[in-house]
Protein backbone atom coordinates (compact mmCIF):
# COMPACT_ATOMS: atom_id res chain seq x y z
CA UNK A 1 0.00 0.00 0.00
CA UNK A 2 1.14 3.56 -0.88
CA UNK A 3 0.78 6.57 1.50
CA UNK A 4 -1.50 8.15 -1.13
CA UNK A 5 -4.17 5.23 -0.74
CA UNK A 6 -4.00 6.30 3.32
CA UNK A 7 -3.72 9.92 2.77
CA UNK A 8 -4.67 12.63 5.71
CA UNK A 9 -8.12 13.86 3.89
CA UNK A 10 -9.17 9.67 3.94
CA UNK A 11 -7.90 9.23 7.35
CA UNK A 12 -9.86 12.65 8.65
CA UNK A 13 -12.76 11.42 6.76
CA UNK A 14 -12.77 8.33 8.56
CA UNK A 15 -12.47 9.85 11.91
CA UNK A 16 -15.64 12.22 10.75
CA UNK A 17 -18.58 9.41 10.07
CA UNK A 18 -21.93 11.03 10.50
CA UNK A 19 -24.67 8.77 11.71
CA UNK A 20 -22.58 6.76 13.47
CA UNK A 21 -25.43 4.69 15.12
CA UNK A 22 -28.13 2.20 14.52
CA UNK A 23 -31.70 3.67 14.27
CA UNK A 24 -34.43 2.03 16.63
CA UNK A 25 -37.27 1.17 14.05
CA UNK A 26 -36.28 1.96 10.95
CA UNK A 27 -38.00 1.41 7.64
CA UNK A 28 -35.12 -0.80 6.10
CA UNK A 29 -31.97 -2.12 7.12
CA UNK A 30 -29.23 -3.50 5.39
CA UNK A 31 -25.90 -5.43 5.80
CA UNK A 32 -22.70 -5.33 3.27
CA UNK A 33 -19.80 -7.14 3.72
CA UNK A 34 -16.47 -7.23 1.76
CA UNK A 35 -15.61 -10.71 1.31
CA UNK A 36 -12.12 -9.40 0.29
CA UNK A 37 -10.97 -7.48 3.42
CA UNK A 38 -13.85 -8.21 5.78
CA UNK A 39 -15.15 -4.67 6.06
CA UNK A 40 -18.57 -4.85 7.43
CA UNK A 41 -21.46 -1.51 6.44
CA UNK A 42 -24.74 -1.92 8.13
CA UNK A 43 -27.23 1.36 7.25
CA UNK A 44 -30.78 2.09 8.30
CA UNK A 45 -33.01 4.53 6.73
CA UNK A 46 -35.89 6.02 7.51
CA UNK A 47 -37.80 7.43 4.40
CA UNK A 48 -40.45 10.40 4.31
CA UNK A 49 -43.62 10.87 2.33
CA UNK A 50 -41.90 11.46 -0.92
CA UNK A 51 -39.65 8.42 -0.63
CA UNK A 52 -36.38 10.35 0.69
CA UNK A 53 -34.37 9.20 2.99
CA UNK A 54 -35.10 11.20 6.83
CA UNK A 55 -33.20 9.41 8.53
CA UNK A 56 -30.37 7.52 8.70
CA UNK A 57 -28.12 5.51 10.61
CA UNK A 58 -25.20 2.84 10.19
CA UNK A 59 -22.57 0.70 12.22
CA UNK A 60 -18.73 0.61 10.30
CA UNK A 61 -16.55 -1.96 10.91
CA UNK A 62 -14.06 -1.18 7.68
CA UNK A 63 -10.51 0.02 7.03
CA UNK A 64 -10.17 3.92 6.65
CA UNK A 65 -10.91 3.75 3.12
CA UNK A 66 -14.61 2.29 3.96
CA UNK A 67 -15.00 4.40 6.74
CA UNK A 68 -13.99 7.54 4.83
CA UNK A 69 -16.64 6.36 2.01
CA UNK A 70 -19.28 5.83 4.83
CA UNK A 71 -18.32 9.44 5.95
CA UNK A 72 -18.65 10.71 2.57
CA UNK A 73 -22.38 8.61 1.58
CA UNK A 74 -23.66 9.55 5.34
CA UNK A 75 -22.98 13.33 5.01
CA UNK A 76 -25.22 14.24 2.19
CA UNK A 77 -27.67 10.69 1.78
CA UNK A 78 -30.04 12.91 3.76
CA UNK A 79 -32.90 14.04 1.35
CA UNK A 80 -31.84 11.35 -1.62
CA UNK A 81 -34.43 9.05 -2.77
CA UNK A 82 -33.82 5.41 -4.09
CA UNK A 83 -32.81 6.31 -7.70
CA UNK A 84 -30.11 9.09 -6.80
CA UNK A 85 -28.53 6.62 -4.51
CA UNK A 86 -28.52 3.95 -6.68
CA UNK A 87 -27.00 6.39 -9.34
CA UNK A 88 -24.24 7.00 -6.94
CA UNK A 89 -23.28 3.78 -6.03
CA UNK A 90 -23.26 2.79 -9.97
CA UNK A 91 -20.91 5.90 -10.80
CA UNK A 92 -18.88 5.25 -7.77
CA UNK A 93 -18.56 0.91 -9.08
CA UNK A 94 -17.45 2.56 -12.79
CA UNK A 95 -15.03 5.36 -11.46
CA UNK A 96 -13.23 2.68 -9.34
CA UNK A 97 -13.44 0.19 -12.16
CA UNK A 98 -12.19 2.68 -15.21
CA UNK A 99 -15.59 2.63 -16.76
CA UNK A 100 -15.86 6.15 -16.19
CA UNK A 101 -13.34 9.06 -15.68
CA UNK A 102 -15.66 10.76 -12.79
CA UNK A 103 -16.96 9.19 -9.67
CA UNK A 104 -20.36 11.35 -10.53
CA UNK A 105 -21.81 14.23 -8.92
CA UNK A 106 -21.45 13.12 -5.50
CA UNK A 107 -19.71 15.03 -3.20
CA UNK A 108 -16.22 14.33 -2.35
CA UNK A 109 -15.78 10.80 -4.16
CA UNK A 110 -12.77 11.92 -6.25
CA UNK A 111 -10.73 11.47 -3.20
CA UNK A 112 -10.75 7.86 -4.42
CA UNK A 113 -8.66 8.48 -7.25
CA UNK A 114 -5.39 6.79 -6.19
CA UNK A 115 -7.12 3.54 -4.40
CA UNK A 116 -8.43 2.35 -8.53
CA UNK A 117 -5.17 0.69 -8.56
CA UNK A 118 -6.24 -1.32 -6.00
CA UNK A 119 -9.10 -3.57 -6.76
CA UNK A 120 -8.91 -5.09 -3.43
CA UNK A 121 -10.09 -1.76 -1.51
CA UNK A 122 -13.25 -1.35 -4.59
CA UNK A 123 -15.11 -3.66 -2.36
CA UNK A 124 -14.48 -1.60 0.94
CA UNK A 125 -15.20 1.58 -0.67
CA UNK A 126 -18.49 0.63 -2.53
CA UNK A 127 -19.87 -1.29 1.40
CA UNK A 128 -22.43 2.22 2.65
CA UNK A 129 -23.07 3.18 -1.15
CA UNK A 130 -24.49 -0.53 -2.08
CA UNK A 131 -26.08 -0.62 1.55
CA UNK A 132 -28.21 2.88 1.52
CA UNK A 133 -28.90 2.49 -1.93
CA UNK A 134 -30.75 -1.16 -1.14
CA UNK A 135 -31.77 -0.24 2.23
CA UNK A 136 -33.65 2.34 0.31
CA UNK A 137 -34.89 0.61 -2.34
CA UNK A 138 -35.98 -1.99 0.08
CA UNK A 139 -37.98 0.95 2.50
CA UNK A 140 -39.56 2.18 -1.17
CA UNK A 141 -41.52 -0.57 -0.91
Amino acid sequence: MTTALYNRDILRLAASIPHLHRLEGPDASVEKRSPVCGSRVTVDVVLDGEGRISALGQDVKACALGQASAALMGANALGRDAAELAEARDALAGFLGGERDDPGAWPGLDIFRDARPYTARHSSILLAFEAVAEAARRAKG
